[in-house]
This record gives structure tokens, C-alpha cells and sequence, in this order.
């Protein structure tokens, strides 16, 4: 039987910085898939964000990374199966910290991520036929305890202030994590009504898929 998710002691952190740009020579078709790079030696277990062109599976999306080869600047992207992606041209990966935390937060609803279907019916057909097209983007809204020394909202506001992406990363109790990049919208502006809490809210719209891990 499946260990049921709760939605207490969970983690929200927010990046902090990100490491220097470093060349992508290449991602294999494989599973795991596995990148050579330039520069640097990343550490095992680190969260790297890549920007790729060809390979659009992965562009703007964070992994956790396992089996650094130093020897050989390689890194496997943990978990990912990139057998079937297009074909990587080009691009680059940054070392991501995740350095502060939202502590704030008191309820958090996801939307989007619906998929459109293309209609492929022709004059042949009796019944129409649809394929999956390109999904909506997913969107976490969060609503936060109204607190404008917290350090999490401090960082998502200067991020929507910039219009600039972030990586976030969920920890939940049982060791499961889901990381992912994304477009901010805060104003920090209270609300709520009379006699209760006052909150704030905040939206982080994916750019991309999250990437998930168990442990």
C-alpha cells in the first residue's frame, strides 16, 4: 500500500543563486540520460537547471544529478529516461542552490496541466479521432501568512518584481521531493477578512515539466 502524502512538515525552498553557465557537449538517448559538460565538476546530488535547444524535453527544467565522472565530464540526469526525446544541439546547465525557505505558507492549490487534443479526423472517418496535443502550464498557488520579513516572500517578490524564474523544490515528511522552474507573481499585498489571518498570495506558473524523486 501506498504511504499517504500529508500536507504538514513540508519543505518549500526557493533558489538562492545559481552556479556559473556551463557548455552542454552533449545528452544521451538513454536511460538514465547522460550529459557531458564542460568546466567544473558538479557534485552527486546536486540540482543543475538546463537550457537546451534540440533536446526540448529537458530545456528549462532541474534534475537532480548521480554518477558525476569526473574523468570524463559526464553526469547522469537521475530518474530521467530520455530514449525517446529529440536530439540535443546545443546548451548549457547551472548548479542550482536552494537556500531559502518559505515558511509561510498555509494552503497551496495546483491548476492547469490539462492537455489540448488535436483533431486528426479526415473525410474517411465515421468517428473523430483526437491526439494529445501540448499541455496547459501547471500553476501552484500559495497562500501565505501576510509576514514581509519572512525570507521566502521576500525572494518571490524580488523574482515577480524581475520577471525572472526560479527553482523550487517541495520536501515532504516521507523523503519525496518535486523540483521544478518557474515564472513568479507576488505583490505581497495583504488580505482577508475581518477578525481573521492576515495573507498574501502568491503563483508560480511552470516553465516546463517538474522532475520528481522518492527519496
Amino acid at each position: 500500500m501506498a504511504t499517504p502524502q500529508i500536507w504538514s512538515n513540508v519543505g518549500i525552498v526557493i533558489q538562492s543563486a545559481l552556479g556559473s553557465t556551463q557548455v552542454i557537449d552533449s545528452i544521451s538517448k538513454a536511460n538514465p540520460g547522460v550529459l557531458a559538460y564542460q568546466g567544473a565538476d558538479p557534485t552527486n546530488g546536486a540540482y543543475i537547471l538546463l537550457t537546451v535547444q534540440g533536446m526540448t524535453q529537458v530545456d528549462g527544467r532541474v534534475f537532480r544529478i548521480a554518477n558525476v565522472n569526473a574523468g570524463a565530464n559526464t553526469l547522469e540526469l537521475e530518474g530521467e529516461n530520455t530514449t525517446s526525446y529529440d536530439t540535443f544541439a546545443s546548451g548549457t546547465m547551472q548548479v542550482v542552490t536552494f537556500g531559502t525557505t518559505l515558511s509561510v505558507a498555509t494552503d497551496l492549490q495546483a491548476s492547469g496541466g490539462e492537455f489540448e487534443f488535436i483533431d486528426v479526423t479526415t473525410i474517411h472517418d465515421t468517428v473523430r479521432k483526437q491526439i494529445p496535443g501540448p499541455a496547459s502550464p501547471a500553476v501552484y498557488t500559495l497562500e501565505n501568512l501576510w509576514d514581509v520579513s519572512d525570507a521566502g516572500l521576500i525572494a518571490l517578490k524580488a523574482a515577480s518584481d524581475a520577471k525572472a524564474q526560479r527553482c523550487v523544490r517541495f520536501n515532504f515528511s516521507t523523503g519525496q521531493k518535486l523540483v521544478f522552474n518557474g515564472y513568479i507573481g507576488a505583490t505581497l499585498l495583504p488580505t482577508g477578512n475581518a477578525q481573521d489571518k492576515v495573507v498574501t498570495s502568491a503563483a508560480i506558473t511552470m516553465f516546463g515539466k517538474p522532475s520528481v524523486y522518492s527519496t
